[in-house]
């Protein structure tokens, strides 16, 4: 894989993570430094498989989706770095979680992954909708 000029979507995303529809959480990657962090953006769509039933009348992105598009945007940066292309970046712990805000349609994420152990903040509009600190693991 070459890694693809900034910013770019979901096909080089697809060309770096094994996560596919309706399980790939980002939409495009903005910043990316292999082996160290990425930042990605997320845009919350009203039709998005998950919101029907969270809640009915009241969509709200479930907290552990913002983890997970976190932890993908992480993904992505370990992924990329020559020695760990090809293998499964996985979770290894999640530390310190704090939801500030409501993430709903029409939202646009933007979430800061680190590698290896780090804190990932999700921002909508600069103010922070959650913060973690995410631990990673890629299988040998």
């Amino acid at each position: 894989m070459t890694l693809k000029a900034l910013p770019f979507g979901r096909e080089a995303i697809e060309e770096i993570l094994p996560h596919r529809e309706p399980f790939l959480l980002i939409d495009e990657v903005l910043e990316l430094r292999p082996g160290e962090g990425a930042v990605a953006r997320k845009t919350v769509r009203a039709d998005e498989w998950y919101l029907s039933g969270h809640f009915p009348g009241r969509p709200v992105m479930p907290g552990v989706l913002i983890v997970e598009a976190l932890a993908q945007t992480g993904a992505v940066a370990v992924l990329s770095d020559q020695e760990n292309r090809g293998k499964l970046a996985l979770f290894a712990g999640i530390d310190d979680c704090r939801f500030k805000r409501i993430v709903e349609p029409g939202d646009v994420l933007e979430l800061r992954g680190p590698i290896g152990r780090g804190k990932a903040e999700a921002r909508v509009d600069g103010e922070v909708a959650c913060r973690a600190t995410l631990t990673f693991a890629v299988e040998r």
